[in-house]
C-alpha cells in the first residue's frame, strides 16, 4: 500500500453503503473502492459499477480470501456487525463501522476484547456528527469555558417517517444512539442513567409505535440532558442541540441553511434526511479515517465509544419498557482505550 492507493472495500450495498461507494470514488483522496460486498449479487454488481475497477462479492470472507482490500467500510445492518468485525480484526483490516458497533453491550464487549488481543485499534465507529462543523464549534465553545460551565443540554432529533417494521426499541437503538454519543462527545463524561417517557402519540405514527418520546440523561459529572425524539414528524429531518451555560446559551441547528423572506413569509429549507443534513460531516469523517489508516491509527470514535453507547441503549430500552430511571451498566474502561 502506498500513500496514494488505499484499497477500500464497502460491505453492504444498501442506501448507506452505496452512498459511501460514491463518496470514496469521487470525493475522497488517497483511496479507491476496490470491492463491494452484498448478499444480493445484482445489487453488489450494480453498486460496484459506480466505482472504477471495483470488484463485487457476495460474502465478506470471499473478499478477504481474494486479498482485495486494505481497509473496509462496514455498512450492513447492525445485527450482522459482530461476526463481520471479528473476522476483520482477525485479518488485521482497519474498519470504519457504521453505527451501531453491535446491537448490545455484550457483543460489543466481545469485539473490544478481540481488538485488544490484536494489539492495535482497528475499528472506528461511524458517529459522523462528531465531524459536523457545528458540533465541533460547539465542542470548542464548551472546552473554552467562555460562557462558564456547561449546565444542561437540550437535543431534538426529528425524522420525517419510519421504514416498515420500525419498532419502539429501534427509536432508541437506531436514533437516540446518536444523542447518547453526542452527550458523551460534548461533555467528555460517561452517561450514568437514562429515563424514557412516553406521552401523547401522533396519529401519523406506524401502528404500535409510541412516537414522540422524551429521553432524560444524566452524566457522571451531574449534567442533565433531555432528548425529544420524533420519528414521524412528516415535514423533514431536523437535528438541533442547545447548550445552556452559566452565562449564555449556544445552539447548533441546520447547517448552512439560507433564510428566505418572500410572499409574506420567512423560513429556511428543511433537509429530507440524514444523508443530506450530514453530507459534509460524512465526507470529513471518511477522509480523516483514510488519512489515519495510512498512518496506522484511527481518527474518531473507538470500539469503546461503540460499547458505551450500546450500554446506554440497553438502559434506554429497559426504561422504555417501564423500568423508570435505569442506571447504565458500564465496565471499567480498559487501558487499551485510554
Amino acid at each position: 500500500m502506498t500513500q496514494e492507493e488505499l484499497r477500500v472495500g464497502v460491505v453492504g450495498a444498501g442506501r448507506m453503503g452505496a452512498d459511501h461507494v460514491d463518496r470514496l470514488a469521487h470525493h475522497i483522496l488517497r483511496a479507491r473502492v476496490s470491492a463491494v460486498v452484498d448478499v444480493d449479487p445484482l445489487r453488489a454488481a450494480e453498486v460496484a459499477q459506480t466505482a472504477p475497477a471495483a470488484e463485487s462479492f457476495t460474502a465478506l470472507q470471499e473478499m478477504l480470501d481474494a486479498d482485495a482490500v486494505d481497509a473496509v467500510v462496514l455498512a450492513t445492518p447492525g445485527f450482522l456487525h459482530e461476526e463481520a468485525l471479528l473476522r476483520l480484526i482477525h485479518a488485521g483490516i482497519p474498519t470504519l463501522c457504521e453505527k451501531p458497533l453491535t446491537p448490545d453491550p455484550e457483543s460489543s464487549m466481545r469485539v473490544m476484547e478481540a481488538e485488544a488481543v490484536s494489539g492495535r485499534q482497528l475499528i472506528q465507529v461511524g458517529f459522523m456528527r462528531r465531524f459536523d462543523a457545528g458540533y465541533r464549534q460547539l465542542k470548542a465553545v464548551i472546552n473554552s469555558g467562555e460562557y462558564g460551565e456547561l449546565l444542561m443540554l437540550h437535543l431534538q432529533h426529528r425524522n420525517p417517517s419510519t421504514p416498515p417494521g420500525f419498532t419502539n426499541e429501534m427509536i432508541i437503538n437506531d436514533s437516540v444512539v446518536h444523542e447518547f454519543d453526542a452527550v458523551r462527545f460534548f461533555t467528555g463524561s460517561e452517561i450514568d442513567s437514562v429515563q424514557v417517557r412516553v406521552g401523547r402519540t401522533t396519529s401519523l405514527a406506524a401502528p404500535g409505535l409510541q412516537d414522540p418520546q422524551q429521553v432524560v440523561i444524566q452524566t457522571s459529572s451531574g449534567l442533565l440532558a433531555d432528548v425529544e425524539i420524533f420519528c414521524s414528524a412528516q415535514f423533514g429531518y431536523q437535528v438541533r442541540t442547545q447548550a445552556v451555560f452559566e452565562r449564555g446559551v449556544v445552539a447548533v441547528g441546520e447547517a448552512g441553511e439560507l433564510e428566505v423572506t418572500a410572499d409574506g413569509r420567512r423560513g429556511t429549507a428543511v433537509d429530507a434526511g440524514f444523508v443530506s443534513r450530514f453530507r459534509d460531516a460524512y465526507d470529513v469523517e471518511v477522509q480523516a479515517w483514510v488519512d489515519a489508516v495510512h498512518q496506522g491509527r484511527i481518527a474518531g470514535p473507538s470500539a469503546w465509544d461503540g460499547y458505551a453507547t450500546a450500554a446506554c441503549c440497553a438502559a434506554g430500552v429497559a426504561s422504555q419498557g417501564g423500568d423508570g430511571i435505569v442506571s447504565v451498566e458500564l465496565a471499567a474502561r480498559p487501558e487499551f482505550y485510554g
